[in-house]
């Protein structure tokens, strides 16, 4: 392919390259004779057509220039010397002072076709009224030359020439079409193999060329980055999906074998059992299935979360105002009613962008580990601060208790899916709060630190 393009480019320059060479040729010559030809030709015209300007004065028979062709002699710069059939002068005009006034023929001959007057002049030969005459031109521009030429040796050396700047141009030709070629076809060779790559999925950002083809590879780079985008996204989708099937799998053995062993039981022994009994073994089908419901709920919102899936609705809101409404409505729940959850706010407003619903399951689920996994006499305390001039971060809200704190070697597990901990028998909810109330913060672009010491308390604190 890379020699193909190479080939085509090099053949489209070289002929092009030929064509023109042999044209301009043509053509140069052409100009250049035809301009000889009209000089001479002019000069040669004047000379030759000059004896209508020479009559002869009737006593002696000798020629002489009329007034018209005078002042056309000194209008070219001109002289005329008259000669008998003896060679010698019988009249003249305007002619040199050193020119000579007698001529052998062979002189005759030498005048005619050499400038033997001087660089400057070329001499002319013509015939009027039985007499011959020389008209000397001096102009540099005008010349003439006398050639003796084989017409065999003429055509030999003609072929030579020719081939010789054949030859030349074809080597030229050839030289600027590679270069010229090879400057058009590289950078389709690279635009080539990146759509190669891109084929074999392989998304490699390619250097820009300054030129023509600039824009080209610039909207290339930007495809090449589009689609290695949309591929890692594919491949999180599939492994999302893939992981999420592979824990709703595990997750909902569990509950679906209780279910079934239950139901199983009530089928083999509908006739033998009690009223109290059927009541039981339905309450605990009636919890299993609603332990898996929400449990499918928390998988999916975690999957979401933790690959960026879940789009929040953000608005503003006032933290201290969310929080303290929040911590109300803690109070006023009957499980929680007679507990007791302080309130300190160092801040009188803190605006942030949230979603509502998400950060209050976060924090509604920090405050129920505090309530539900300690005794009932443990103080659970929320603090915000404003750290606006301390860090990045606007605000800190601090979640504090003095319970039974969790031990050093569970502190890695605490976000972790259905850690439970070893110092409580609750085994209410799904074991997926605290795994999502992290990723929520997460996703609000916050931080999340935990700290605890073993029966001194529990302290989170959540940087937004």
């Amino acid at each position: 392919m890379k020699w193909k393009l190479t080939r085509r480019f090099l053949g489209s320059v070289v002929t092009i390259v030929v064509i023109v060479g042999i044209v301009n040729t043509i053509l140069l010559l052409c100009l250049l004779f035809v301009h000889i030809d009209t000089e001479e030709e002019s000069a040669e015209n004047f000379s030759r057509s000059f004896s209508q300007y020479v009559e002869l004065i009737d006593d002696n028979d000798k020629p002489m220039v009329n007034e018209e062709g005078l002042e056309k002699l000194r209008n070219t710069n001109a002289w005329i010397q008259f000669l008998n059939d003896k060679g010698e002068q019988v009249a003249a005009y305007y002619t040199p002072q050193k020119l000579q006034t007698v001529y052998s023929p062979v002189e005759i001959v030498q005048m005619y076709k050499y400038k033997e007057i001087d660089a400057e002049t070329t001499v002319f030969a013509g015939e009027a009224h039985d007499f011959s005459y020389f008209v000397g031109v001096k102009d540099r521009g005008i010349g003439r030359y006398v050639l003796s030429y084989n017409y065999v040796h003429i055509l030999k050396y003609f072929n030579i020439i020719l081939l010789l700047f054949l030859t030349v141009d074809i080597i030229i030709a050839l030289v600027i079409g590679l270069l010229f070629g090879k400057r058009l076809t590289t950078p389709l060779n690279t635009l080539i193999e990146g759509i190669q790559q891109l084929r074999e999925r392989r998304f490699k950002k390619m250097s820009i060329p300054k030129g023509v083809y600039e824009d080209v590879f610039q909207n290339m780079n930007e495809l090449s980055v589009k689609l290695d985008q949309y591929e890692k996204e594919r491949d999180q989708l599939d492994q999302m999906r893939e992981e999420w099937i592979s824990n709703v799998s595990h997750d909902m053995k569990t509950p679906l074998a209780s279910i079934h062993g239950y139901t199983e039981l009530m089928k083999d022994n509908a006739t033998e059992l009690t009223p109290q009994e059927l009541y039981e073994f339905t309450s605990i089908i009636n919890r299993q299935s609603v332990y898996m419901k929400d449990l499918l709920d928390d998988l999916n919102l975690t999957m979401r979360l933790r690959n960026q899936r879940l789009p929040l609705q953000f608005e503003d809101v006032d933290i201290v105002g969310f929080i303290r409404e929040m911590t109300i409505e803690l109070l006023n729940d009957s499980q929680f009613g007679d507990r007791q959850v302080e309130l300190e706010a160092n801040v009188d407003k803190a605006i942030h962008k949230v979603d509502k619903n998400l950060l209050k399951r976060a924090i509604l689920n920090f405050l129920y580990n505090a309530l539900v996994h300690n005794d009932e006499n443990v103080v659970v305390k929320i603090q915000i601060d404003d750290i606006h001039l301390q860090s990045e971060f606007h605000t800190q809200i601090t979640i504090s208790d003095n319970g039974r704190g969790i031990p050093s070697k569970d502190l890695e597990q605490v976000f972790e899916r259905y850690y439970r901990g070893t110092n409580t028998a609750s085994t209410h909810g799904t074991g997926l709060g605290m795994a999502i109330a992290r990723d929520i913060i997460l996703a609000h672009k916050g931080k999340l630190d935990l700290t605890s010491i073993e029966n001194k308390g529990t302290t989170i604190t959540i940087l937004l």
